[in-house]
């Protein structure tokens, strides 16, 4: 059975049965409007005025036009600028929009109704950089790979299309266009339904915090698509409660269903939602969350996860049946945090919430959620962080030991298996993986590829020497930085080399990288067959931890039939030779059958058990 899925929305050119196209703009701040067209396979572009409507909206239907057909609108006699709602950019995002029939692609994925969010193994990637090809064909190329591995969601970093040729993605200015350099919408599309073909969720990162610095051209025409009353790092905020904000929620409210609906996805991840500020009810991602849920969430599986630093349990609430309200789950930056200090001592900047105190925050966060769950944190002045999350089950969640992020964010990219040696990185590993949390892998992670992830973009020439300068000086607070010559060395995120570095070839993998895929794809088996069938009777809020003279963690999580999931973990340097193991069945440990024996755990041993309580 095939079909064809077309999501419905106020916003862009809207096809009309009969033939035609009938072309559409919200321009509040402006008193004219003329679109410019290019008819498909003609060279002239012709110019026509729009008519002007009621609550800011410009409308005009041509005949002639259709799928494949370029235009632009012309504010005020002035500016040209694309469509926001575009659904293709071949030129770029200063460049004309391309009507885009979403009827063209036929879907042959019918009876894919996704996978229980228990079953999730979340792999992210990078479209541009994650192949040679940096192309959505060319991750389609990797689909067995992961599969293999045991990986079972995708999840794609930004794909909205952003200026130049290489971006991380969260510099996005037109949120309905796939980005041009990865390819065209039909190739996003068939990447889905390749990844689906083998059982694979694929998740979208969407980012409705701020637009990108450069082709952002909302100011020139439609003014209240942002608010003056909340700040944030990127300027004004975007307007989800002031005066027209109705229009503005709903062009994100389509935005998620738009991606989730057209391209088949089955999760979206919601970027930094702690700099989207709304102070009316319902708040701007529970409507999403509710939309979602009376939409594409009604036939089959869909799940929604957040960035959040500011910890609020309140959007992973479950209901009496334990299911989620509004979000899955959220990345828990908090656990990364523990899992660094712990793998490679560092101290400096965020880390410092959590140095010295590591094992204990690890503790709390395999088992309650959290660390910072209302207490202050140092690193941010003193300020309360957090609520309170130990009633959640470990599966709203998660974990990971790198990300983009995390990777990125360091001057010069490097990936963790850069910073500790092989012994602590293989623990940390067995740690994330057999955990009841959500695993989130980072491309390359579980090949022990040593390339770094840098920031990288491609902005204009008044705008990229002004990014270089504001990234190294990000780091001019560090001691390993203060030195200005010293910082002249982080990489230039304008130097097309400083992209070149990130892009990985897993296709010739040596004999270290063979190891290291055995030993993911040996523990996510592990995870596959013992574990995920109970997660979904794990008992939410009865979790323990216990650490034993400041060098063991011991950890347990109850199941309703009584059986119990059991942690026994050496995170330092030292072996440890008190300890009493339980009378369990043994199902992995980093020493092998050693756990079992003497009550010995060497240094740098986790091990994991299954036993009755």
């Amino acid at each position: 059975m095939a079909l064809h899925f077309h999501h419905e929305m106020n916003f862009g050119p809207h096809l009309l049965p009969e033939g035609g196209v009938c072309f559409r703009l919200w321009a509040p701040s402006a008193e004219k409007v003329d679109i410019g067209l290019q008819l498909n396979g003609r060279d002239q572009w012709q110019t026509l005025t729009m008519e002007k409507g009621e609550s800011g909206w410009f409308r005009l239907t041509i005949g002639e036009a259709g799928p494949g057909d370029l235009y632009c609108f012309r504010i005020d006699n002035g500016l040209w600028v694309p469509d926001p709602a575009s659904r293709f950019q071949p030129e770029d995002v200063h460049g004309p929009s391309e009507v885009i029939s979403p009827g063209f692609f036929t879907w042959n994925d019918l009876s894919w109704k996704g996978r229980p969010w228990s079953e999730t193994v979340l792999y992210e990637l990078h479209v541009g950089s994650f192949t040679p090809e940096g192309t959505f064909q060319g991750v389609e190329s990797r689909l067995d790979y992961l599969a293999e591995i045991g990986v079972t969601a995708v999840e794609l970093m930004p794909v909205s299309a952003f200026p130049g040729s290489r971006n991380w993605g969260y510099d996005g200015v037109l949120p309905f266009a796939p980005e041009s350099n990865y390819g065209r919408p039909e190739d996003m599309k068939n990447l889905v339904q390749e990844a689906h073909r083998r059982k694979l969720m694929v998740f979208l990162d969407v980012v409705y915090n701020h637009f990108g610095p450069e082709g952002n051209y909302l100011h020139a025409y439609a003014k209240p698509f942002f608010s003056s009353r909340h700040e944030t790092p990127w300027g004004d905020a975007i307007n989800y409660d002031g005066s027209d904000s109705e229009t503005v929620r709903d062009f994100f409210i389509q935005n998620a269903l738009y991606w989730l609906e057209e391209f088949h996805l089955d999760g979206l991840r919601f970027d930094a939602i702690h700099s989207i500020y709304d102070d009316s009810e319902p708040h701007i991602l529970k409507e999403i969350a509710e939309a979602v849920d009376l939409g594409p969430g009604r036939e089959r599986e869909i799940h929604l996860v957040l960035e959040n630093d500011n910890n609020e349990a309140r959007y992973l609430e479950r209901d009496a049946k334990g299911r989620p309200c509004w979000y899955k789950a959220q990345w828990n930056d908090d656990a990364h945090h523990c899992f660094h200090c712990l793998l490679t001592d560092e101290g400096d900047g965020y880390y410092q919430d959590y140095h010295g105190n590591a094992l204990d925050y690890l503790g709390r966060c395999l088992t309650e959620g959290f660390a910072y769950q209302g207490e202050p944190s140092p690193f941010r002045g003193g300020k309360i962080r957090g609520e309170s999350s130990t009633h959640l089950p470990p599966t709203a969640f998660v974990n990971f030991l790198q990300n983009h992020d995390q990777v990125g964010n360091r001057a010069f990219g490097e990936r963790l298996i850069r910073l500790t040696s092989r012994k602590p990185l293989r623990a940390g590993i067995a740690l994330l993986l057999l955990a009841p949390s959500i695993p989130l892998l980072f491309m390359g992670e579980e090949a022990g590829v040593t390339n770094p992830f840098p920031f990288f973009c491609d902005f204009g020439a008044d705008l990229a020497p002004l990014v270089t300068e504001g990234r190294r000086r990000e780091f001019a607070e560090f001691e390993a930085f203060k030195d200005p010559e010293v910082r002249k060395t982080i990489p230039d995120p304008a130097d097309p080399a400083t992209f070149r570095d990130a892009v990985l070839d897993l296709g010739s993998p040596d004999q270290d990288s063979r190891e290291w895929l055995d030993y993911y794809r040996y523990l996510l088996d592990l995870r596959h067959r013992l574990l995920v069938p109970r997660l979904g009777q794990i008992v939410p809020g009865k979790g323990e931890y216990q650490v034993v003279d400041s060098k063991v963690l011991l950890a347990s999580w109850p199941f309703q039939d009584g059986v119990v999931w059991r942690l026994y973990a050496n995170l330092g340097s030292e072996n440890y030779g008190k300890i009493e193991m339980p009378a369990a069945k043994l199902i992995f440990s980093t020493a092998g059958e050693e756990t079992s024996g003497d009550g010995v755990l060497p240094a740098w041993t986790v091990s994991w058990f299954l036993d009755k309580e």
